[in-house]
């Protein structure tokens, strides 16, 4: 009988945001990294204006990729992630940006290339959910995106719309200081009807709306201290500032009680269970539906993605399997 052909080795594809990587030191790392793995030559996909990720990495999966390695922003790791949705193909995850919010809420190397290259190739999967949402658009148009982190409207999407992109880029996150002032000055809220689930339709007027399927932030803070990347579970955080004041106080929260003292189990045990109040509220879903009174910023993981004037939103749970550490 003759003997069995040996199987083809697993190839990777890297879909990389030329700005955000020194590409010859990455390509050098993967082939390292992927021939210690006794993985094939990876394939190269690079973003551009018109393509921040979708099609780049659809080129990927028509290649035959096992792995997709996304290495640049958080906006493409969103990009990356919305198309291999419903692919069974894993991601990993190459922090090349200013928030890699994902991989922060993942607890993976932020600063070290060669130790997440090295996780990519000789990790395991990780299944963690994703954010679906449906934005409709002034005159009835609609779009489906994919979200890891978070979707927001009101301060948070208002201040990425006023951050300055070339400062961004010189200053990393100290370019929203600047944003968040300019935002804190709108006084314009948020009037809409919305549901909870199955629940009944309601009325709100906030300043800022919030869906997370994950919390952590950059500067250590924890935005939504109960939210878990594989619970199933949607978090909703609705903030209802009175004021200046009012701004400090969730200032308070959720950058002192959250972002320092509930991560220790000392400090959990010293100021309790979450408690809500007018200021800020949580609770969780696993669908969430909105209508707008009128057209308002959207952002979906930090990027801004337009007005809209209604939306749906949705969890798949663990439905991303994503490299971490073995």
């Amino acid at each position: 009988m003759p003997a069995a052909e040996p199987a083809a080795p697993r190839v990777a594809a890297v879909v990389y945001n030329p700005i955000k990587v020194d590409i010859d030191l990455l390509k050098s790392t993967v082939a390292t990294e992927a021939a210690a793995a006794g993985w094939g030559a990876s394939l190269w996909f690079e973003t551009t204006v018109d393509d921040v990720g979708q099609e780049a990495t659809k080129k990927a999966l028509d290649a035959g990729a096992d792995l997709v390695l996304a290495a640049g922003g958080d906006g493409t790791v969103r990009a990356v992630t919305e198309a291999l949705r419903g692919s069974g193909t894993a991601l990993a995850l190459v922090p090349s940006g200013t928030g890699n919010l994902l991989a922060r809420n993942l607890d993976l190397t932020l600063n070290n290339l060669t130790h997440s290259v090295h996780t990519a190739f000789s990790g395991t999967n990780r299944a963690i959910d994703l954010g679906v949402i449906d934005i409709e658009r002034a005159g009835g148009a609609r779009d489906r995106h994919v979200f890891v982190v978070m979707a927001g409207m009101g301060i948070d999407a208002k201040m990425i719309q006023n951050t300055d992109d070339d400062l961004k880029a010189k200053a990393g996150w100290a370019a929203y200081v600047q944003a968040i002032v300019t935002s804190l000055r709108d006084p314009n809220e948020l009037h809409l009807r919305f549901r909870r689930d199955d629940g009944p339709v309601l009325r709100e007027k906030a300043n800022t709306l919030i869906i997370g399927n994950c919390g952590s932030l950059p500067a250590n803070i924890l935005l939504m201290p109960d939210a878990v990347i594989d619970d199933g579970l949607l978090d909703l955080l609705v903030m209802r500032p009175g004021g200046v004041l009012g701004w400090l106080r969730i200032w308070t929260k959720v950058a002192w009680v959250n972002g320092v003292v509930r991560r220790t189990k000392l400090g959990r045990a010293l100021v309790g269970e979450h408690r809500n109040d007018r200021e800020l509220e949580y609770s969780t879903v696993t669908k969430f539906t909105a209508r707008l009174t009128r057209a308002e910023e959207i952002e979906l993981d930090g990027d801004g993605f337009g007005q809209a004037t209604a939306f749906s939103a949705w969890v798949e749970p663990r439905s991303l399997d994503v490299r971490v550490p073995a």
